[in-house]
């Protein structure tokens, strides 16, 4: 598909009603939580990171007149092409499958049978209704069936699913659920703590509150081990 066929079907496929504005608003505010995968567009991958670095340059440059900025300015004119940048190679890299890590496992060989805790993962995501920033941690625990991952892989799974336009109750869903998959085992739990800019720069401007999510599965379900999980990510 050429270039400008391109842009002229996402223009196409977007249809804006002005009157559904305030309803908009209210479902952004209300944190929407459509399901657990990422929606995404059929054609999501059809062109190239350049193409899309190239058009949403192109967007955001639009964007910025609009504002009214002087694109001329020597601080300004390069703004367009970094924000692009940015957005495909960087932030939300994670909406492209090709970036996922491999992750490869490894024999038990201490016999270790009792909880892994990594805990204070640094978590950075955006929020996929106003497009701002989420920033907090993750704690992941698991309880080995025979196999181990490296502790490097339980961060970049973080990584990888929070680079993408996300809401935290569907990022938490989505780190358990390529835990479980990728570790053969369903006894995975993972808790995120994290602020909303959506919530402390604009909206209510809430400056102090945090937003706290849970994935437990298999022996988490159990009371005793998930005491024993909240006991260690408090130390």
């Amino acid at each position: 598909m050429k270039q400008n066929e391109t842009m002229l079907n996402i223009q196409d496929n977007v249809k804006i009603n002005y009157a559904d504005e305030a309803d908009t608003d209210t479902a952004g505010d209300d944190h929407l939580f459509t399901g657990i995968e990422t929606p995404l567009r059929a054609d999501a991958f059809e062109i190239s990171d350049a193409e899309k670095i190239h058009n949403i340059e192109h967007h955001f440059r639009e964007i910025m007149i609009t504002l009214g900025l002087e694109l001329k300015d020597d601080s300004l004119k390069g703004t367009p092409h970094r924000v692009a940048k940015m957005y495909v190679k960087e932030i939300f890299s994670g909406l492209n499958p090709a970036n996922k890590p491999k992750i490869a496992l490894f024999e038990n060989k201490y016999k270790y049978n009792q909880m892994l805790v990594e805990k204070d993962i640094t978590l950075f995501s955006n929020c996929e209704h106003h497009f701002v920033p989420i920033y907090g941690k993750a704690h992941i625990g698991y309880i080995s069936n025979g196999n181990i991952i490296g502790l490097s892989k339980l961060n970049r799974i973080v990584q990888y699913y929070s680079k993408r336009p996300q809401v935290q109750e569907r990022l938490t869903m989505q780190i358990g659920r390529e835990l479980q998959e990728v570790l053969g085992t369903k006894d995975v739990a993972v808790v995120i703590d994290a602020k909303h800019m959506c919530v402390s720069t604009r909206g209510i401007n809430d400056t102090n509150s945090a937003t706290v999510t849970s994935f437990y599965d298999g022996k988490f379900l159990r009371e005793h081990t998930k005491s024993e999980f909240h006991k260690y990510i408090s130390l």
